[in-house]
């Protein structure tokens, strides 16, 4: 059975892991016949969000016990991940991804990348195995690898941005996909268009759907 490695960044859209990219890239890989184990950085998240009122609360939480929530407990740090053990990796989007997996909220294209996260990345390309990346997750990949050919959807900051790291950037619409076939990186907008739930639904598949056929 193929496995998956998902990466999680938290616990909500707002400084966490986008809820329904991760549920929905779950349930795709179950009812594609495969396995995740899910991991998360051992790491306090950039700032903590009242998911309510979009307002920052002064509290501290870390990303690893947040994403907990979402994996039903079932998660392991990142710096325990080995690409060995997997046929692939994904990144869900969320803000998460661009403030505790790297800088990209706070530093745009000067951003940094989470020293687990860079090297799981690297590890899998070494392998040449397949690596997703949904909504605004394409942003780690561009800063660690470079030219990569990506998609975000249509914004045009963040295309400016993957520009400038060296990436190329297709414009793509709700359940569309770019596959990088030098790095066998996927990517898919979700998110980052204005979407609905099942048009979600619909990117996580495709997506998960090329990384598997990909292994």
């Amino acid at each position: 059975m193929k496995k998956i490695a998902v990466v999680l960044a938290g616990n909500g859209v707002y400084d966490g892991s986008e809820i329904h990219e991760t549920t929905l890239t779950l349930l795709t890989i179950a009812r594609k016949g495969a396995k995740y184990q899910c991991f998360a950085p051992n790491v306090d998240q950039a700032h903590v969000v009242n998911h309510l009122t979009g307002e920052e609360m002064p509290e501290k939480r870390n990303v690893l016990v947040e994403a907990a929530r979402i994996a039903r407990g079932d998660i392991k740090p990142l710096s325990e991940y080995k690409a060995g053990d997997f046929d692939a990796i994904v990144f869900p989007g969320g803000f998460g991804a661009a403030k505790n997996l790297c800088t990209f909220a706070f530093d745009g294209a000067e951003c940094t990348v989470n020293v687990d996260v860079e090297k799981a990345v690297r590890e899998t390309v070494t392998a040449e195995k397949p690596i997703g990346a949904l909504c605004i997750s394409p942003v780690i990949i561009a800063k660690i690898l470079s030219d990569v050919n990506v998609t975000i959807g249509q914004d045009e900051t963040t295309i400016e941005a993957i520009e400038m790291l060296g990436g190329t950037h297709k414009k793509t619409t709700h359940g569309e996909i770019v596959v990088d076939e030098k790095y066998k990186l996927v990517t898919t907008p979700c998110y980052m268009l204005d979407a609905s739930i099942d048009q979600i639904a619909e990117g996580a598949e495709k997506a998960v759907g090329k990384i598997l056929e990909m292994v």
